[in-house]
């Protein structure tokens, strides 16, 4: 934990919909993220992966206190965010930024680019004269490679590759210790997907910031992530170095998504796993771990005890009863298909 620049305890967000009073029903919870324990380390990156709706964004807007956790902790380095006063809270944003899913959704569309830029500029008092503000906007599109002469233009003259490089270059403005990407080549074409991706890669290596790379493309995280983070129903089912996570998955819902990324290599016979049923809504989260429902090894424990997140091989832990440092030979367990 000494080299962490972002570090959770138990971290957790219930939503409540609806009113006790409401025709005397009780309120709706919905636990978004349940009991979530990691770190980020200086300069890396750590992708999140899961499923739709699984609770990486929300737990990617806690991490910025972006939203209030109802449980947990949460540090940046040696400082506890948890129930930082708001006036300090503000100061601490210079060092923790974000870049939004949708380039077109996170664009004032009354604002030029330079005013969308230097936002973060004028906030935090950096600049003290026009000129330096313009100067400093100018330097900011040069490297996420966007001319200076478009500073002017508004968003709707960009496209959506334009647009994402209009809010990576307001997410650096500020030279951030830590910055959240919430699926951020998602909404754009594949061919400028690289082009982002490449570009974010340098920067950090520029600037040393860490990443939390929230995403749901495989391949695209195998690219990008040092370490991978697969999240189920809130929680952290497994995480680890990357190499590992893809080539000796310990949980059974790990090696589920891997199965399903598309695989390259049109000589190779790909074996899918099957999984039965479909995700429990997250009003309902299942007793013990919450992916027994699904699960080809599950057993009689899975139901009633929740596994803990251990370590199962070096730097790499796994939330099921049955994880141990050998591939759990779910190809013989479930029924299989050719890719």
């Amino acid at each position: 934990m000494t080299d962490s620049i972002i570090r959770v305890e138990d971290l957790g967000k219930t939503f409540r919909s609806g009113s006790s009073l409401s025709l005397g029903k009780p309120a709706d919870e919905v636990r978004a993220v349940d009991g979530c324990s990691f770190s980020v380390n200086h300069g890396e990156t750590l992708a999140l992966v899961g499923e739709s709706g699984c609770g990486k964004s929300t737990l990617g807007r806690l991490l910025l206190r972006l939203i209030d956790p109802t449980a947990g902790k949460i540090f940046f380095e040696n400082t506890e965010l948890t129930h930082l006063p708001a006036g300090r809270m503000r100061d601490m944003r210079r060092h923790l930024q974000m870049i939004f899913q949708d380039p077109y959704g996170s664009l004032s569309p009354r604002r030029t680019v330079a005013q969308i830029i230097a936002e973060p500029l004028d906030v935090f008092g950096i600049v003290r004269s026009r000129r330096e503000r313009r100067d400093r906007v100018a330097d900011l599109m040069n490297q996420v490679g966007l001319s200076p002469s478009f500073m002017d233009r508004h968003p709707r003259q960009f496209s959506g590759g334009q647009r994402q490089r209009i809010g990576i270059a307001r997410a650096i403005a500020v030279d951030p210790s830590f910055i959240v990407a919430d699926e951020p080549v998602s909404a754009l074409d594949v061919s400028v997907q690289a082009q982002i991706i490449n570009l974010m890669q340098d920067l950090q290596r520029q600037k040393n910031f860490s990443f939390l790379f929230i995403a749901h493309d495989l391949a695209v995280v195998r690219h990008i992530a040092d370490r991978v983070a697969v999240m189920y129903l809130g929680r952290i089912v497994e995480i680890g170095p990357k190499k590992q996570i893809y080539g000796m998955p310990q949980h059974p819902y790990t090696q589920a998504l891997l199965s399903a990324a598309p695989e390259p290599d049109p000589d190779r016979k790909a074996r899918r796993i099957i999984l039965e049923g479909d995700v429990p809504s997250p009003k309902r989260v299942p007793s013990g771990c919450s992916f027994h429902t699904r699960c080809p090894i599950r057993q009689d424990i899975c139901s009633v005890e929740r596994p803990p997140l251990r370590e199962v091989a070096t730097g790499q832990l796994a939330a099921c009863h049955f994880a141990n440092p050998f591939p759990i030979p779910v190809a013989k367990a479930v029924p299989v298909v050719p890719a």
